[in-house]
């Protein structure tokens, strides 16, 4: 065999067994709870660009980031887990929504946060 041929066939096998340890250690998650992953990632990218960000940029970024959020809850709040899963499959898939959504309220959390520091308290002036 020549030598081109046999790194094809090594990188191909390397290919195939990264990809039976990725979907191994992802058990629990189903492809709709990976697309919410994916944009929550997305969301979380948002909300690293709205903290850099300051006056009427900051406030145009912060309502991006929380008109993704609620759509990522309204998607969160339809997932279900399929038909036919086991009870260990259920409750993985579970313990990956819950996941999920700790994800989203750390994300409202540290936006709370960053409102807070923009809008400051009217109090003293009172």
């Amino acid at each position: 065999m020549n030598k081109s041929r046999i790194n094809t066939l090594i990188t191909t096998a390397f290919i195939a067994s990264l990809a039976l340890t990725t979907t191994s250690s992802l058990a629990g998650r189903d492809f709709f709870q990976e697309q919410l992953i994916q944009n929550l990632q997305v969301t979380k990218q948002k909300l690293e660009k709205a903290k850099a960000a300051k006056g009427l940029e900051q406030q145009k970024l912060m309502g991006e980031h929380m008109q993704m959020l609620h759509d990522n809850m309204a998607t969160c709040r339809e997932m279900k887990p399929r038909v036919g899963m086991t009870e260990k499959e259920r409750d993985e898939w579970f313990v990956e929504h819950q996941k999920i959504m700790d994800n989203m309220m750390s994300q409202m959390m540290e936006e709370h946060k960053i409102n807070v520091v923009a809008v400051p308290c009217d109090k003293d002036k009172k």
